[in-house]
């Protein structure tokens, strides 16, 4: 380790102060302070939401009507899918807010059309590809729908609309459903994983072939064992699943208050959570954690999960090499806390959505309040 020309190391101003006792301790930790980088403060910002504008304004004087899913385009622009709203929302790299798709009609139609005279059903999460194409869990319609910006049409992609189980190891579009709640890409775009969470089921389809199959659920309600296999265990009720780069696969349990992962075996086994809910465990073991209908997750560049905790209004992050957790913004209270504030100062409403950009930049979906915020870090003076 080298330092400024002409200035003391620490060690050795310390090592001076044991051999001098006049040194006050308090010059010792003035000169650490200043051979020590500044840390990076921390703020919520408003990307989106606020306003009562419907398209071509802004993103920050747009009305929102509860946004459940945020996702990433190629090119850096930025879409979110409403539930109530049913609408497909694209924000710009300048900013600007459009809608994209939907009618605002609970309904299922519009295949092979336009997208903006396309009817969806409660849309809860969306995932896109490096082509730009968005996957749309189109929820209440038991089915994933595509959406491609290139064109302006929607078509499916898997499920027949009908409600049911069916179709595993044969071609996704003849697959039955109930209630897709989160889609999910892996790493290399080659697999969706799609929560099946009324059939208790996490299942999956190869981009490429169109093919469907099982990764964990036996379609029982209950709690898995660690170290079962995943596709013969119970579920309680998995709402979303994200794939890791070493193969892992994460499934979070509403009601189950849990965070397991399905390992590279097939092999489940639970991470976060007892089991019951609450709000602790923060900086702590992440297995004797509580969490409280937690609705979504995403990992980070490092590779941990964060985890929208919805009915804590939190953001929370598990590390899975030191088995932690802890909190990431939200006060533990619903409310509105204004933008501009410290994280964990600011007061979230049953936030529904976590993604993360390509630089790393969480952005936080709080549906409650209407908005989509962004985490901005910033050295201090």
């Amino acid at each position: 380790m080298s330092f400024q020309r002409g200035r003391p190391s620490f060690v050795t101003i310390a090592a001076q102060s044991l051999r001098t006792p006049w040194v006050p301790l308090l010059a010792v930790l003035i000169v650490l302070a200043t051979l020590t980088p500044a840390r990076a403060a921390q703020r919520l910002v408003l990307v989106a939401g606020g306003g009562e504008h419907e398209t071509g304004v802004p993103a920050t004087q747009a009305r929102l009507k509860d946004p459940f899913g945020v996702a990433f385009g190629p090119r850096g622009d930025l879409f979110l899918v409403e539930l109530a709203g049913g609408r497909i929302l694209q924000i710009d790299t300048a900013g600007v807010f459009r809608v994209v798709g939907g009618t605002g009609e609970k309904a299922d139609s519009g295949d092979g059309g336009p997208a903006r005279e396309a009817a969806f059903h409660s849309m809860h999460a969306l995932a896109i590809d490096p082509q730009g194409r968005v996957y749309l869990a189109d929820t209440l319609n038991h089915r994933v729908r595509l959406y491609e910006p290139a064109t302006g049409r929607v078509g499916p992609f898997a499920g027949t609309g009908q409600p049911g189980y069916a179709g595993d190891n044969g071609p996704a579009l003849m697959a039955q459903f109930k209630g897709v709640y989160c889609v999910a890409l892996s790493p290399d775009s080659g697999t969706l994983l799609v929560t099946d969470l009324e059939n208790r089921r996490v299942r999956a389809v190869d981009v490429a072939s169109g093919r469907l199959r099982l990764i964990a659920g036996n379609g029982a309600r209950g709690v898995p064992n660690d170290g079962a296999r995943a596709t013969e265990s119970p579920l309680v009720d998995p709402r979303a699943a994200i794939a890791d780069r070493e193969g892992r696969v994460y499934v979070l349990e509403r009601s189950g208050h849990a965070l397991r992962v399905v390992d590279r075996d097939g092999l489940i086994r639970t991470v976060v959570g007892v089991g019951e809910a609450g709000l602790a465990g923060d900086g702590g073991p992440a297995r004797a954690a509580r969490l409280k209908g937690p609705k979504h997750l995403c990992l980070d560049r490092q590779g941990n999960v964060l985890i929208a905790d919805t009915d804590n209004h939190v953001i929370r992050r598990f590390d899975p090499i030191r088995g932690t957790i802890e909190r990431v913004a939200g006060t533990g209270e619903a409310g509105a806390g204004p933008p501009g504030q410290a994280p964990l100062e600011t007061a979230l409403r049953f936030p529904h959505g976590v993604a993360v950009d390509a630089k790393g930049t969480l952005y936080i979906v709080d549906t409650g309040n209407h908005r989509l915020l962004r985490l901005e870090e910033s050295p201090t003076p």
